[in-house]
């Protein structure tokens, strides 16, 4: 005989989702990139939303870091200290020093000429990075006519010093990557860097026989034939390279209304807006530089490790809190990775423009330039490629 039916037990009530942790208080600090470009560019192992290429140096940067995060520190238990004391002492410290940041803070250009100058089409500005360093050697003569020729509405190139001074076009302190020499620019003089063949190792060599090292003159003059504007990228010697830029400008009057001078290194830019306060300026930054490479390998060990990454919370923190504000800059240069619709929001607000680098793909292009209003540098005008 069968068995009567049973009705089978009520299922237990389904368990709502697990919330997704909750991220420790130092990386909520930084901004995250959105998510289409978390899609296109996997992060690399062990950092968190890490780039892929680009890093500025870390001298200069990290001790930028140490002074900052001391100071805050300072600053803190001081206004703790008078707290406890006298209960009004904490907002007058708090007060006097907001009034000492601003007293002290070099004022940004007129909006209305940053505005002409980043965008100088009435619409988003892209620039050749390095002079479209894909589509012909990087920091020549050559990528600048390139650009021009490829419609860019500005060109990038990166300023160095010979040992003897002189400022010539290079992205690194040593020749062995673009060039047919070796050796560092601190032992070369203009001369011995002049003999050197900048195509020597680019994909199209061949191409571009007889190119030479420019000085940071000729390329203005080759530029300024043209209708592009000029981002100066200032690798580094803080004073040497505002002497050589403020005799630039001296010399070229046209370049207030047609270049901006951006740095990794604050002091660079602080020198600068002292040297000459009609000068636009922009911030350039990469999150965890001093910590990670661009590929998101670890640059030390051990504990060591784990400094340097408090440096670069304290790094990011001091340049979207005060050291924009505090150097008058008129643009923000982010690696791509990092900028969402709420980060660029968050820099609309203040006033300032933010530059994406480097931007190859033909998808990211569209989404940079459309959906977010961003402007953008890329290696490329002509075709997508991957970064070098």
């Amino acid at each position: 005989r069968s068995r009567p039916y049973q009705h089978p037990p009520p299922a237990a009530p389904a368990r709502p989702p697990a919330r997704p942790p909750r991220l420790p208080a130092w990386r909520r600090l930084l901004p995250r990139p959105s998510r289409r470009t978390r899609r296109s560019l996997p992060s690399p192992p062990r950092v968190p939303w890490s780039g892929q290429v680009g890093s500025g140096r870390a001298g200069p940067a990290m001790e930028l870091a140490v002074l900052c995060g001391l100071s805050a520190v300072l600053m803190l238990l001081s206004a703790a200290a008078c707290s406890l004391g006298r209960p009004l002492s904490g907002p007058a410290t708090a007060l006097v020093l907001l009034a000492a940041l601003h007293l002290f803070r070099y004022p940004p250009v007129p909006p209305e000429l940053a505005r002409r100058v980043l965008r100088p089409c009435g619409r988003v500005s892209i620039i050749a990075h390095r002079g479209a360093g894909y589509d012909a050697p990087e920091n020549t003569l050559a990528a600048l006519k390139q650009a021009a020729e490829n419609n860019a509405t500005g060109v990038e190139f990166d300023v160095e010093f010979t040992s003897d001074g002189v400022p010539i076009l290079m992205h690194d302190n040593t020749v062995d990557r673009t060039t047919d020499g070796t050796g560092s620019l601190d032992h070369l003089t203009f001369e011995d860097v002049r003999k050197l063949d900048p195509a020597a190792k680019h994909r199209l060599h061949k191409k571009y026989l007889g190119e030479k090292v420019p000085t940071l003159r000729e390329a203005l003059v080759e530029v300024l034939k043209t209708n592009m504007t000029i981002y100066f990228d200032v690798k580094g010697h803080a004073a040497q390279a505002s002497a050589a830029l403020k005799e630039m400008f001296k010399e070229f009057p046209e370049l207030y209304n047609r270049s901006i001078v951006c740095s990794f290194e604050p002091m660079v830019i602080f020198k600068m807006r002292q040297a000459d306060q009609k000068v636009i300026t922009a911030l350039t930054h990469r999150p965890w530089s001093l910590s990670f490479y661009g590929t998101g390998k670890p640059k030390y060990d051990g504990y060591k490790q784990y400094v340097y990454m408090f440096l670069d919370v304290v790094l990011d923190w001091s340049h979207h809190a005060f050291l924009w504000k505090l150097l008058g800059v008129s643009a923000f240069l982010m690696q791509k990775n990092f900028i969402s619709s709420d980060y660029a929001r968050f820099w609309a607000e203040r006033g300032v423009d933010v530059i994406a680098w480097t931007v190859n793909y033909a998808d990211e292009k569209r989404y940079y330039e459309n959906i977010l209003q961003c402007h953008y540098i890329t290696d490329t005008l002509i075709e997508t490629c991957s970064p070098p």
